[in-house]
């Protein structure tokens, strides 16, 4: 039993081998459980186990009715803290890109009345909005629909747009970003939002829903960002149970 225990552990490592190597690229199709049967003479359902552990670690990924297939690398989503997608994107080893749908000033009785409220603006006051898509490598990888009141950073650009507005709110309009309150959820992309980012309808994707903030918890922007889930990791650490947990006395 050890044996077969130790082979199986010398398969996985062999495939991994071969991973790392340039025979596959990411997106590249993989070997088949009867090709690892035939090259490794091994049986084929231990080559189906060693395939298995390999999509559990998330270096192959499965294709309905069109095989396996060396899984192309991801790009995490921080929930602990905010990181603007530029950095994530070359930290990732990503050429970061950006489309640019639209930049235009609005008033904020031109907006739908929730992002208006959640801004807490006034119906003159002056927003930015803007549509982007977000490319990794030039692959779409986020849908953005987003709200900026003028007021904070009059001097942002179309250019700025078209960069990291992270950078630009920081360096170039000196404010301190204090954080954001996010929703997350599941949805299917709609037509509109699957041509954007040349996936099907239907497609799963995450939603986030956020307020950015400034000092003194004061709204800077309301977004609305479609992450297409076959490209994002959503990661985060959860505590222990706390003392109190331990405190606790059942009747």
């Amino acid at each position: 039993m050890a044996a077969r225990a130790s082979f199986h552990q010398q398969l996985i490592e062999k495939l991994r081998k071969l991973l790392r190597s340039r025979q596959f690229a990411p997106g590249a199709k993989f070997l088949t459980e009867r090709e690892i049967a035939e090259r490794f003479e091994t049986s084929r359902p231990t080559a189906n186990k060693a395939l298995s552990s390999l999509v559990s670690a998330g270096l192959l990924e499965i294709r309905q009715g069109a095989g396996t297939f060396v899984r192309e690398s991801v790009l995490d989503y921080d929930l602990e803290r905010l990181v603007s997608f530029t950095d994530k994107a070359k930290a990732s080893g990503k050429k970061p890109g950006t489309d640019l749908i639209e930049f235009r000033k609005v008033i904020a009785s031109e907006v739908e009345p929730h992002v208006a409220q959640k801004l807490r603006v006034s119906p003159e006051d002056s927003l930015f909005y803007m549509e982007r898509i977000r490319l990794a490598d030039g692959k779409p990888v986020i849908y953005e629909r987003r709200h900026v009141i003028a007021a904070h950073c009059p001097g942002l650009t179309k250019a700025d747009a078209k960069g990291s507005l992270y950078a630009a709110w920081t360096m170039k309009c000196r404010l301190q970003i204090t954080g954001a309150d996010e929703s997350i959820r599941a949805v299917n992309a709609t037509a509109a939002q699957g041509k954007h980012l040349k996936i099907r309808p239907g497609t799963a994707c995450f939603q986030i829903t956020a307020i950015g903030f400034i000092k003194d918890e004061q709204p800077l922007w309301h977004e609305e960002t479609l992450y297409r889930a076959d490209i994002y990791e959503f990661r985060n650490r959860i505590g222990g149970l706390g003392a109190a947990m331990g405190r606790m006395v059942v009747s």
